[in-house]
């Protein structure tokens, strides 16, 4: 497997996109995936790293990133930017997805040789999962979704995190991994409120284009099975997966301590999936 680091600059809010994308050794055009890390979430946590290897030597151009407000600066493995985290909204989240498809498209990232731009697949965990959706609702080069443990709604965060926003502009959310209190702004909630239509992801998926895999632990955190049997019933092309006994990150930890039966099931499936949508 090749591996190459990359970043992009959206020339505003001193926004960066920093990334790698991994390839198989070779040559040849390979079918890409654009994976999405999920909220308090970063491209080299836990199984991110493992699940773009196996899945660039599975015979894909894998580009691994973070968003670029996620509050992960240039220590790859720590939260050094809260002042941009407290600004994180699916709206930019989805300009930094435009981004780097548009790059993607124009061959100015690394290995743009070894990349079928008409075959292009997206995937996310979690928040990332909610963010792929939307963005293939928006984007019919996307070709194929695999989402992983995926919200159904973009108004997760719990009620009384709401009500603190409202009332005082922030609140704050512990990361239970750092220790950190992570700040959320209130032009986070405004902009989900802004783009009810647009973010209304049950809403849309009766028009997905495109074939969906949910992959799904039955033992993730409350409403998340319930919320992809819904996704599942209301996409004309969906197939949903779940995996016994697999938790919110199919078992995994940060650091990442080893594969887990769950976690080799998921990459398994998706995988599959991809190379059966893909080509």
């Amino acid at each position: 497997m090749q591996q190459q680091s990359f970043r992009l600059d959206l020339g505003k809010e001193e926004r960066l996109i920093r990334g790698e994308i991994r390839v198989p050794e070779g040559s040849g055009r390979l079918p890409v995936i654009i994976v999405c890390h999920g909220f308090k979430g970063f491209k080299n946590w836990g199984f991110f790293p493992v699940l773009a290897e196996t899945l660039a030597e599975a015979g894909f151009a894998v580009i691994t990133f973070n968003f670029s407000m996620n509050g992960v600066g240039e220590d790859p493995e720590r939260f050094t930017e809260l002042d941009k985290f407290a600004r994180l909204t699916f709206s930019r989240e989805q300009e930094d997805l435009a981004f780097l498809l548009e790059h993607v498209k124009r061959g100015s990232l690394p290995f743009a040789e070894r990349m079928h731009l008409e075959r292009t697949g997206i995937m996310g965990h979690s928040r990332g999962g909610g963010n792929s959706l939307i963005f293939a609702f928006d984007h019919p080069e996307i070709q194929s979704v695999v989402i992983w443990n995926s919200i159904h709604r973009v108004d997760f965060l719990d009620p009384r995190i709401i009500s603190e926003i409202r009332e005082k502009g922030v609140a704050y959310i512990p990361n239970a991994r750092t220790g950190q209190q992570m700040p959320v702004g209130r032009e986070v909630i405004e902009d989900i409120e802004q783009n009810k239509e647009r973010f209304d992801i049950l809403g849309r998926l009766p028009q997905l284009h495109c074939p969906l895999l949910l992959v799904q632990g039955d033992q993730d955190l409350p409403g998340f099975l319930e919320g992809a049997k819904q996704m599942a019933e209301a996409a004309p092309r969906a197939t949903l997966h779940v995996i016994g006994g697999a938790n919110h990150t199919m078992g995994a930890v940060h650091p990442f301590a080893g594969m887990t039966p769950h976690l080799e099931e998921a990459i398994r499936e998706t995988a599959g999936f991809f190379k059966k949508t893909l080509g």
